[in-house]
């Protein structure tokens, strides 16, 4: 199969589908294209929670802010999977989830340009550049992507890597990485850092909260500090918002007092 994940909302994802149905019959499934309007990091975060259920597929990524420069098309090959996109960071995070690990440690992708020429559009590379190397590199095969006379092997690419939160003691310090459409703040704090703590108070920049394993271990209206499903620390309401509860947006800076 093929899946499609970009920000474009609608209807752009549609002639990218009509362009990959024209080269091959592929199965299509769309991931999302609802992500935060070019915020490479979200798209990032939100494929590596995504992408590794899938079976073996080329998964085609445009969330690029750098449409019509001169920044590079690439594709990356982790494991049995490929994936299409942006030379802009967007494929590299969930690129090392689909990936096995060298025994060394070392990551075990392989990063390649995809040339392409004088695009029919500066400003739509999702139809023009990259719907089309999804469907060739699905056609000619994961394990057979560096036949193609438009691949290049290349180890100079754009690298995403979110940043680490700093646990010492009782305290924890982390940012929002991305806030989710029920209003949970996703951090990148370890959920670790809330074993058995589950029915403690905790102070987060000052706002108190209670900690839980699910959103109604609260009243309906009160905060919550729980662990996601993506295993991080994550600021909710139950039946609220815990954005607008704890006055936080992406990219904030989280202080966390068990």
């Amino acid at each position: 199969m093929i899946t499609l994940s970009s920000d474009f909302g609608s209807p752009y994802p549609a002639a990218m589908k009509g362009v990959i149905c024209r080269a091959t019959d592929a199965r299509i499934e769309d991931i999302a294209h609802d992500f935060p309007r070019q915020d490479v990091r979200a798209a990032a975060f939100w494929l590596t929670q995504t992408l590794p259920y899938f079976p073996p597929a080329v998964h085609c990524v445009v969330v690029d802010p750098g449409v019509g420069t001169d920044r590079d098309a690439l594709v990356v090959r982790a494991g049995e999977h490929a994936l299409v996109g942006p030379d802009n960071g967007v494929l590299l995070p969930v690129a090392r989830e689909l990936a096995e690990t060298e025994s060394d440690g070392a990551d075990a992708f392989e990063v390649f340009t995809w040339a392409y020429d004088d695009p029919a559009s500066t400003t739509f590379h999702g139809r023009d550049v990259f719907a089309p190397a999804a469907a060739a590199v699905h056609d000619t095969g994961v394990a057979d992507i560096e036949t193609r006379p438009e691949i290049d092997p290349t180890d100079d690419y754009a690298d995403l890597r979110f940043p680490a939160a700093t646990v010492e003691g009782d305290r924890a310090s982390g940012e929002v990485l991305v806030v989710d459409d029920f209003g949970n703040a996703v951090t990148n704090i370890p959920g670790d850092v809330l074993a058995d703590r589950f029915g403690e108070a905790v102070s987060v920049g000052g706002v108190e909260a209670s900690v839980g394993r699910a959103y109604a271990a609260v009243d309906r209206g009160q905060r919550l500090v729980t662990v996601g499903s993506h295993g991080n620390v994550e600021l909710a309401v139950n039946r609220g918002r815990g954005d607008e509860a704890f006055g936080v947006s992406t990219g904030d800076i989280v202080d966390l007092s068990l």
